[in-house]
């Protein structure tokens, strides 16, 4: 097996029989990093670390310099000293200055590197190192009421300052340009009451945003009432999310309507303008068709629908997962409204629906082994209020906290060794991940934390999304911290900081908060007549309805 280009047999090279009068080549014997040796890659490596290479044979001391380098990962030559040791065997390397932290640097003992007797070294030698994190504080300390308050006003800019100018919507990502989503935009629009309340904007500000929302969604492109998952702020037009997904997305339609129903509530004056408003939300509301979306009358709910392709994706909506506020405002619907009947077989009569198992001692009530991502207790829980919401199935709030508190001790836990994960850094999600995206969960973990992650989870997990949060912020600030809040998602085990931001990432950060603050959203949107008959219906029952 040859490891980092180092024959493993033995951890020896075997320089084979010499031939006379031919310098022998010689192999390399043993590494220390700091005095100890772990293989061939060292993480939260100190900055002036010391490399310790020993070989078959003592060395030239005039190869040294050329036979030994110190490079960043861009290839960058680093300054070091060097000392020989051990009747001249042993070579040691220090930095002549400190590393840079969280960096990857390579050290190598190549083939130029001479024994005194002329011989090459017969295979290159190559040590990989990660600094450590700088544990200083890159902010100035403020309280974590005002901590709180900042990060929900930055990140509140992502919706307010970077919305589609023609309508108002919600940029897919900072990279959309004309592609609006309208789940993300669902989010977005439940963070204006609470810009409203925490005085980012004044309601006449937010009430103007509102109306060029709804005036354009009323002209928009719809298939049975619901809304594409994308479409073309501009125009209003879908845009397609793939092929065959170029109509009505019933999951996003409610993550949309969830938003416009929050909004609804909280836009009660009687002035002639919020009276309109009201009107128009309740006609976007009451057009879509969710019991069409049965598909021929069948008791599950369908996901999606195309005008060219019909029902073609085939994805019925079955639980457990991000879902459920789509069966509530289906049953809610005081014209399109379903029967029980679709919730209980098409929504919970999935065979993995049901979970009962621990996971680090925690038990599941519901949902797949170690409870996937994060987003699961995120999206429907944004109006939806799950303390005291039980049905015969859970206690919503035990399950998300159980969720949550699963994925936080996996990340401290930590059995895949993910360079930085901590019971200050975790936070499994969807989002962005080096080269691509991906639904990072415990069963699917690419090392990437996503900090929507914890801090969406503030409500279940206050004093552990609170260290999260100042982690986040204090130590790692000056790389994920930008104008829109905090970036994506990062990953120091291989040392990437995604550059995006994505709109149904953003928007729990803010909802989510306040819940855990003041309950606004979720008192707002638990407020809705409709909901309440919703989820009666539906067998739930809460303090609230």
């Amino acid at each position: 097996m040859i490891w980092l280009g180092v024959s493993c047999k033995s951890e020896k090279d075997d320089p084979g029989p010499s031939i006379p009068g031919v310098p022998s080549s010689f192999g390399f014997n043993s590494l220390k990093v700091n005095d100890a040796y772990s293989g061939f890659k060292y993480m939260d490596v100190n900055l002036k670390p010391k490399i310790r290479f020993t070989f078959s044979a003592p060395l030239n001391n005039a190869s040294v310099a050329s036979g030994l380098t110190f490079q960043t990962a861009a290839g960058e030559n680093i300054a070091f000293a060097s000392t020989l040791e051990n009747g001249d065997s042993s070579v040691v390397i220090t930095p002549s200055a400190n590393l840079a932290y969280l960096a990857k640097y390579a050290v190598t003992a190549t083939k130029a590197l001479k024994s005194k007797a002329g011989g090459m070294l017969l295979n290159e030698v190559k040590v990989e190192l990660t600094t450590a994190l700088d544990s200083t504080d890159k902010f100035p300390a403020i309280t974590d009421e005002a901590l709180l308050t900042l990060v929900q006003q930055q990140t509140f800019k992502y919706f307010w300052d970077f919305a589609h100018p023609a309508s108002g919507l919600a940029r897919e990502r900072n990279t959309s340009g004309d592609v609006v989503t309208s789940g993300g935009s669902g989010f977005g629009i439940m963070t204006i009451p609470i810009a409203v309340e925490r005085k980012f904007i004044t309601r006449a500000q937010g009430l103007e945003r509102m109306q060029k929302v709804v005036g354009f969604l009323q002209k928009a492109q719809t298939f049975h009432g619901a809304f594409p998952h994308w479409l073309n702020g501009a125009t209003g037009v879908a845009v397609p999310f793939s092929e065959k997904d170029n109509g009505a997305d019933l999951v996003e339609t409610s993550f949309l309507v969830q938003g416009l129903l929050m909004a609804r509530q909280y836009f009660n004056q009687n002035s002639a303008a919020e009276t309109a408003l009201r009107a128009d939300i309740s006609k976007i509301w009451e057009a879509v068709e969710w019991d069409w979306f049965r598909k021929n009358n069948e008791n599950v709910l369908y996901w999606h629908w195309s005008p060219n392709f019909g029902w073609d994706m085939n994805h019925q909506i079955r639980g457990w997962n991000e879902c459920l506020i789509t069966y509530v405002l289906a049953a809610a619907s005081p014209t399109h409204g379903i029967d029980k009947t679709v919730y209980d077989n098409g929504w919970a009569g999935n065979n993995t629906f049901t979970n009962g198992k621990e996971f680090y001692g925690i038990a599941l009530p519901l949902g797949e082994a170690l409870g996937g991502p994060l987003f699961f207790s995120h999206y429907s829980f944004l109006g939806l209020n799950p303390t005291g919401l039980t049905d015969r199935f859970a206690n919503y709030f035990t399950q998300n906290k159980a969720h949550t508190l699963i994925n936080y001790n996996y990340c401290k836990a930590n059995p895949q060794q993910f360079f930085g994960y901590s019971d200050q850094c975790w936070g499994l999600t969807a989002s962005d991940i080096p080269g691509g995206y991906n639904a990072n969960s415990p069963s699917n973990d690419r090392g990437v934390i996503t900090p929507t992650a914890a801090l969406s989870a503030f409500p279940y997990t206050p004093a552990e999304s609170m260290k999260a949060l100042k982690f986040f912020y204090y130590k790692l600030g000056d790389k994920i911290w930008g104008e829109y809040g905090f970036r994506d998602a990062f990953s120091l085990d291989q040392l990437w900081y995604a550059d995006s931001y994505l709109a149904i990432d953003q928007g729990p950060v803010v909802v989510m908060i306040e819940n855990h603050r003041t309950a606004l959203p979720w008192k707002l949107f638990m407020s809705n007549p409709e909901v309440k008959t919703g989820l009666k219906k539906l067998g739930f029952s809460s303090p609230g309805i």
